[in-house]
Parts: structure tokens; C-alpha cells; sequence
């Protein structure tokens, strides 16, 4: 499968976007509540849809079922302008009720069918487990059975086997100064 660049930099994006609304200060996990808070904000969250999609698609977190994966895959190997019609997406697309009635809401804005589609491909890459990675980053396995390449890993230069003293002197630099800055706001120092 292939994966544009669009949907591979949003993916990373969105994940971000989950991760932030997972857990709160303290690690208890409140996605639920915060969902919930982000739906009910729906009318401020269409006018952000084309700038941040990525912020507004959480909101469909288990609201989508995928039917057709051959539409979605497809769906995925297209650049941001180059999208097919919603109509010819959504059918193989089963929302949930609540899901059903925000899409409702967001069709009616201007580019309400291009962030549907967008918010659409980021919940199905999301809900594929995370072994798929290098199927979403277009490697694909068939790909070089046929070809007989030698093992070049001795040739690579690993560099977190190999830091020079000065990337070590400086993130070390960096690490004592974020300790100082913390001790300054009047955090314990972490030894």
C-alpha cells in the first residue's frame, strides 16, 4: 500500500493530537471526557478543519467503521488536492449516530466533504495496529524478493553507537540547563 505524503505527515499529527488528549497532568487517561468536550465544540472546530485537520479529526475517534478497505487504501495514496468525491468514500464508511450527526454538521461548511475524506483516512490508518507501520510508510515486503542484495548494515554508521564528544557535550549541556531552569522554577533537583 501506498501512503502520500499528505496522509504520512498528518498520521504522525494526529497521533500527537491523541496522545495530548489521552491522559491529563496527573496520567489518568480522560479522552473520553475530552472527546466529549471537543464534539459539543463543533461550530469552532469547522472553522479549523482546513488549516489543523488533524486537530479537528479526533473527534471521530470510534465513530467510523470501515467496510470497504480497498476504498480506503486507495483513498490514502492521494495528495490533499487530488481526493476522489465523498460520495464515492463514504460508502464504504458506517458511522456511528453521534458520528453521523457532526458529519451532518461539517458537510454544510465549504470544504466539509475534503475534511470528511481527511478525517476519514486518519481514523482508518489509526485504527490499524502498529505492526502495519512499514506498510503505511510504502514499504512494501514483495518488493525486493526478486532482487538478490547484499546486507550493507556493516556499512551504516549508527550514530547513537557512535555520538562524538561534542553531541554528547551538548546534550548533556542542554540536559544541565533544563535541570537549572527547573530548580529556578522551584522543582527538586533530579539527580
Amino acid at each position: 500500500m501506498t501512503i502520500s505524503p499528505f496522509f504520512r505527515n498528518l498520521r504522525t499529527a494526529y497521533r500527537a493530537e491523541m496522545d495530548d488528549l489521552t491522559f491529563d497532568s496527573d496520567g489518568r487517561d480522560v479522552l473520553r471526557q475530552r472527546l466529549a468536550e471537543k464534539r459539543k465544540e463543533i461550530g469552532f472546530l469547522v472553522q479549523m478543519m482546513e488549516l489543523s485537520p488533524e486537530m479537528v479529526a479526533v473527534i471521530f475517534h470510534q465513530g467510523l467503521r470501515f467496510t470497504e478497505p480497498a476504498v480506503m487504501e486507495h483513498l490514502l495514496s492521494h495528495e490533499a488536492d487530488e481526493f476522489p468525491e465523498w460520495a464515492s468514500v463514504c460508502g464504504g464508511i458506517e458511522l456511528t449516530p453521534w458520528a453521523r450527526d457532526l458529519s451532518q454538521i461539517i458537510l454544510q461548511a465549504p470544504a466539509g466533504e475534503w475534511f470528511l475524506t481527511v478525517a476519514a483516512g486518519l481514523q482508518y490508518m489509526a485504527d490499524k495496529p502498529d505492526n502495519s507501520d512499514k506498510a503505511f510508510a510504502g514499504q512494501d515486503s514483495d518488493e525486493d524478493d526478486d532482487t538478490d542484495q547484499e546486507d550493507d548494515s556493516d556499512d551504516i554508521d549508527d550514530f547513537n553507537d557512535h555520538e562524538s564528544d561534542e553531541v554528547r557535550g551538548d546534550a548533556r549541556d542542554r540536559k544541565e540547563a533544563g535541570a537549572s531552569w527547573l530548580e529556578g522554577q522551584g522543582f527538586d533537583h533530579k539527580d
